[in-house]
């Protein structure tokens, strides 16, 4: 049955998940995002093709709701910019800020201001510790796309970081 084989996986990589999403929001926030990734794999289970692991297709997954969630966000920053613009719109909570540890918040805003792509790989290979293989059938990228683009990444991330390295 479809919903016993999505809570057995929702046991299995629910946490990862999680971390996965936190990275890629920037947002300790994330807890509903998990649950849409497993709404979105009971609604698409006919979709899933065994070409690959449940746990690269659920990342798969959990990856368009991080975009469809920062896509949100954006508009919604982008419509409070309208609605008061004597105020500056803070990225971060002072809680959330106080939540982090300087290192961890430094790794999140520079992990954040990367370009998607390199958002992407670094989360995946140097955080999550996805295969190359596994990364690619995720980003729907070849093999040799992802090791170039995350060489790149982490170039990018050292700098901005200064020395920083996953």
């Amino acid at each position: 049955m479809i919903t016993n084989k999505i809570s057995e996986w929702f046991n299995l990589y629910n946490k990862d998940i999680y971390h996965f999403l936190v990275y890629y929001i920037g947002s300790s926030d994330v807890e509903d995002l998990v649950q849409e990734v497993f709404i979105r794999a009971i609604k698409g289970f006919d979709t899933y093709q065994k070409k690959s692991s449940p746990k690269t297709w659920l990342f798969s997954i959990a990856r368009h709701v991080g975009i469809d969630e920062m896509r949100k966000r954006s508009r919604l920053r982008k419509k409070q910019m309208i609605w008061s613009r004597d105020e500056q719109t803070e990225k971060e909570t002072p809680e959330e800020i106080l939540e982090l540890n300087e290192n961890n918040r430094l790794l999140y805003q520079s992990i954040q201001s990367l370009k998607a792509n390199y958002r992407d790989v670094i989360i995946l290979r140097g955080i999550k510790e996805f295969s190359v293989s596994e990364t690619a059938a995720i980003l729907n990228w070849n093999e040799n796309k992802v090791r170039i683009t995350y060489h790149r990444a982490l170039k990018t991330l050292q700098k901005s970081i200064g020395g920083f390295s996953l």
